[in-house]
């Protein structure tokens, strides 16, 4: 620490500490700086230190520290108040307030203090002459903590009768209060009405929105009103996550976290901040946070996690249900101290309450990486239950039901007949049909169950059937790449069906079976040949095949939905050999008739799969209505059928169409959509990166900047450059930057677009590369870093050397003017960049051939000598400021200047006609400004007349209500009036 040897070394240590986050190591170094202070023997220094370090403890987890500073506050007001000057004395009162509900917070602070503080408080706020609003309010505040509810509203309505004065509190915190009694008060509506001027940004503070934000968590979940709930808790938690004291508001959010089905989210929350477990500084909101521990933890041991280990107090490691018991324990101690306090159960009851609740909504998708705590929903509709119970006879009757109608869920049901059955009990087709369907449940492992399955067939009589099931297990060999050896194998199969069929052993069914097996098996092949004859061979020979399949079964479906599921595969193999060939058209109407013919045969989950065909030629041929039409198709057609990786692909799709044509609220909307799905699927980690990624784009797209931050976030946690490509990575920084940006955090945004620079820096194509390190630099300036941003504005304007664009090179120049002119370098400095970039830019200018071009050049050296002439006035005001001697010729000389460069401006602006009329009156009025501060009155006046002129036939050209033609009139009228006009 620096030795703090006068009062302004004091002052300015302290204005730099308040700018620290809260912590312990800021209110070590507040208790530094008191020390300092009673060592330079000043009455005010003590004051100021001891009012700092009271604001410090306040903002922290050590609330319970700052009666004693105010304690001798309020000694040394009592006993010298003349040692306070006029801000000392506003503080000084204005923390009686906090002093108020510290009491409250404390349960070892008797309740009869409480009270007796709010007599001295009123007291004091008569005699200083303030309104007694602030004094109501804190009243208010003892009858709700207790549960006076008459109390409480009796002061609420004095509090709001009485005048508003320099003790009430901010609006926004005002407001919050109110909008808390709403809630306790059940009127969760009138709540959210109150604080929506805080919510829509209309008032603010420190601490708000950041606990209005919270606070409306669980009542817009309570009104279904969830999306807004999600935003407010994306955004919310972004202003929280950095602040210590902000305990309570904290709680709100993993509150909300265990209420809508997302635990793992909560528990995420938990291990963030370790030490909001142990803190004891403020009572009230370590039950808060106990409270939501124990509901969180209790929510997980209910989902059968109870031996999962979870974030805890340090020291050991913690199951969910060890947890679950420790901080019940914790916070129902904490609430009886309260109401033993307090005389009352009310604390206790509302902490029982609150720990007692149900989830909300089963599972509130947030849009950041989640990871399913809970089991993972079942994807088909379960089959409906037996009547008469389910008894062997009963299941295998609804196992058949379900097959033959194609129900997704049929190999579930005939795996609950082989879990319900002994081998003793079933016949050998009963056996069969249980073989054949594990063998489909196993995919790819079970080709010996086929060949089991059709042995069973065989020897319940049915040769058919035997060989349908030999011929799927050949598919299956085929799809594990033995194409060649499955063929062979269902050639012999398909002949030896045709004959069956021929003389009347088996049925169509079973044929139309082995005949479907051998043309997937064939179209299996072609995928798997090269361009030339061989290739079109194989198309040949499976187009073939197809058309044998349509043949067989086309106009005997009858009711039988099997065959109508085979004529609609036969037509999408068509399709799809269509499209190999090339002949897009064809394959995309073939593709919309078998998905026709599926939705009328009453099993349309079948259909999903070839309206998103149907949706890739429609993009491919850049047909977005079509694409778009057959996505929403397949979505409503598969229903809760479609697993979750392919819900996630098809949000994800119709997110990129529906955002492409600029629809970005449906888009985020799918894209959210696309996210959870991928992370119910385990593809968090890939498509939900990717979704994540998008949805953070069409959130930037809508100003939802907090809520996009969060999401780009937890998107870039996944992505990588070896699995979604160095490009996407980039995009997502890019972005984030940008939210930042807007966001005010700077020093982050450059972070950021540093990051994503860097990347760009090794492609062959340089633009990114060059518009990243100049809005880097943008951020860098901002974030108060000059020289860094010097460097990073040097090297953007470097790469738009190279790119050949000499506007944003001149505008890279520039902005290294202003910087040297805050910084360092000085004004010298300054104007040579200036100059610099005026040449670039008239060298552009006359080598520019194209009309549009030279154009865009010439409003660039228009604004670069505006902005010259604006460096140059500028530095003549430092330099007078400055006052130093003989610097008056210097002075003049760069008026004089900047008067010729703001004369070049408006020349260059009114060059461009109607397109450069803002700015030429901009520059005439700037002009005319340092002719009268050169004491050029006359041209001073001349100036501002020709823009009023100017102005007025704007208007006549209807521009009347263009809101800078009003400014430039409003100024053109104060320059007449200061020169003398």
């Amino acid at each position: 620490m620096n030795e703090i040897t006068d009062f302004d070394a004091l002052r300015r240590a302290i204005a730099d500490n308040s700018e620290q986050p809260e912590g312990p190591a800021r209110n070590a170094r507040a208790e530094q700086l008191l020390a300092a202070a009673e060592r330079l023997d000043a009455p005010l220094a003590v004051i100021e230190a001891l009012g700092h370090q009271l604001k410090v403890y306040n903002y922290s987890s050590e609330k319970d520290k700052m009666f004693v500073p105010f304690a001798r506050l309020l000694r040394l007001w009592d006993e010298r108040p003349e040692d306070f000057d006029a801000y000392e004395t506003h503080s000084l009162h204005w923390v009686f307030k906090w002093m108020s509900a510290g009491m409250l917070d404390q349960p070892h602070i008797p309740l009869a203090s409480v009270e007796k503080w709010l007599g001295e408080m009123e007291h004091r706020y008569r005699l200083a002459g303030h309104s007694e609003r602030a004094v109501r309010c804190a009243e208010f505040s003892v009858a709700a903590h207790i549960g006076d509810l008459a109390r409480a509203e009796r002061a609420s309505t004095a509090w709001l009768a009485a005048d508003r004065d320099r003790m009430a509190d901010c609006h926004a915190c005002e407001l919050h209060g109110q909008g808390t009694w709403q809630v306790t008060c059940g009127r969760d509506a009138q709540a959210l009405e109150l604080w929506r001027p805080v919510l829509e940004g209309e008032y603010s503070c420190a601490h708000e929105p950041h606990t209005v934000l919270a606070s409306s968590l669980v009542p817009l979940l309570r009104l279904g009103r969830v999306a807004e709930a999600r935003a407010h808790h994306l955004r919310g938690f972004r202003l929280v996550r950095p602040m210590e004291s902000m305990r309570g508001a904290y709680a709100d959010h993993v509150e909300f976290c265990a209420l809508t089905g997302n635990e793992a989210r909560g528990l995420e929350l938990l291990a963030e901040r370790p030490a909001y477990f142990t803190d004891t500084g403020h009572p009230r909101s370590r039950l808060d946070f106990m409270a939501v521990v124990t509901l969180l933890a209790d929510r997980l041991t209910g989902l059968g996690l109870g031996d999962q280990r979870v974030p805890g107090p340090a020291g050991r490691t913690w199951t969910a249900r060890e947890l679950g018991a420790h901080a019940r324990a914790e916070a129902t101690e904490l609430a009886e101290q309260f109401d033993r306090r307090n005389g009352t159960t009310y604390i206790g009851d509302r902490i029982r309450a609150r720990m007692a609740q149900r989830p909300l909504v089963e599972r509130l998708p947030l849009g950041v990486r989640a990871v399913r705590t809970g089991p993972a929903p079942v994807v088909a509709p379960p089959a409906p239950e037996v009547s008469g119970g389910p008894d062997l006879a009963g299941l295998l009757a609804e196992a058949r039901r379900l097959s033959d109608a194609l129900r997704p869920n049929a190999v579930e049901a005939w795996a609950a007949v082989a879990r319900a059955a002994r081998d003793d009990e079933l016949e050998p087709r009963d056996r069969a049909e249980i073989a054949d369907h594990e063998a489909m449940a196993r995919g790819a492992e079970g080709v010996e169950l086929f060949e089991r399955a059709s042995a069973l067939y065989a020897a319940a009589g049915d040769p058919g059937e035997a060989l349908a099931a030999r011929a799927r297990g050949a598919y299956v060999r085929a799809l594990r790449g033995e194409v060649d050896a499955a063929l062979a194998t269902v050639t012999g199969l398909h002949d030896e069906a045709l004959a069956l069929y021929a003389d009347g052993t088996t049925g169509v069914r079973q044929t139309a079976s082995v005949v479907m097996s051998r043309a997937r098996i064939l179209l299996r092949r072609v995928h798997g040949c090269s361009a030339g004859g061989s290739a079109q061979a194989a198309r040949a020979e499976a187009d073939r095949a197809a058309r044998e399949v349509l043949a067989l079964v086309d106009g005997r479906t009858g009711g039988d939905v099997r065959m109508a599921a085979r004529a609609a595969e036969a037509r999408a193999m068509l399709a799809e050999l269509a499209a190999h060939g090339g002949d897009a058209p064809r394959a995309a109407e073939l593709f919309r008739r078998a998905a026709r013919e599926c939705v009328d045969a009453g099993i349309p989950w079948f259909a999903v799969e070839y309206e998103a065909q149907v949706a890739a030629l429609a993009h491919e041929a850049g047909d977005l209505a079509g694409a778009e039409q057959a996505l929403r198709a397949a979505l409503e057609h598969g229903g809760p059928c479609v697993e979750p990786v392919g819900r996630a692909q098809l949000h994800l799709q119709l997110a990129e169409v529906i955002g492409g044509r600029g629809a970005t609220g449906e888009a985020a909307e799918h894209a959210l959509e696309a996210a959870h799905w991928a992370d119910e699927a385990g593809e968090g980690a890939t498509l939900g990166a990717w979704a994540r990624q998008l949805l953070g784009g069409f959130l930037l797209r809508q100003q939802r900047c907090a809520e996009a931050a969060e999401v780009l976030e937890s998107a870039l946690c996944d992505l990588s450059a070896g699995t979604h490509g160095d490009g996407a990575v980039v995009q997502a920084l890019w972005w984030l930057g940008d939210c930042l940006s807007q966001l005010g955090d700077h020093r982050a945004a450059a972070e950021r677009r540093l990051r994503a620079a860097e990347i760009a820096r090794h492609w062959p194509e340089q633009q990114d590369h060059a518009t990243l390190a100049h809005l880097a630099a943008e951020s860098l300036g901002n974030a108060g870093l000059p020289e860094e941003a010097d460097q990073a504005y040097a090297r953007a304007g470097e790469l738009w050397r190279a790119l050949d664009n000499p506007r944003f090179l001149v505008r890279s120049l520039r902005a290294r003017g202003w910087l040297a002119l805050r910084g360092k370098s000085g004004a010298e400095r300054a104007r040579e960049l200036m100059a610099e970039a005026v040449r670039e830019c008239e060298r552009a200018l006359q080598a520019a051939t194209e009309a549009a071009r030279g154009n865009q050049l010439t409003a660039e050296l228009a604004n670069t000598h505006r902005q010259f002439g604006d460096l140059l006035a500028r530095s003549a005001a430092g330099q007078a400021e400055a006052g130093e001697e003989g610097e008056e010729g210097a002075i003049q000389a760069s008026l004089e200047a900047a008067l010729v460069h703001m004369d070049r401006a408006a020349t260059l602006f009114a060059a461009l006609g109607a397109d450069g009329r803002h700015g030429r009156t901009g520059a005439e009025l700037a002009a005319g400004w340092l002719a009268s501060d050169l004491g050029r009155h006359a041209e001073a006046v001349a100036r501002a007349r020709g823009v009023l002129a100017a102005c007025a036939g704007a208007g006549a050209e209807g521009d009347d209500g263009d809101e800078t033609v009003r400014a430039r009139r409003a100024e053109a009228s104060q320059l007449l009036r200061t020169a003398g006009g």
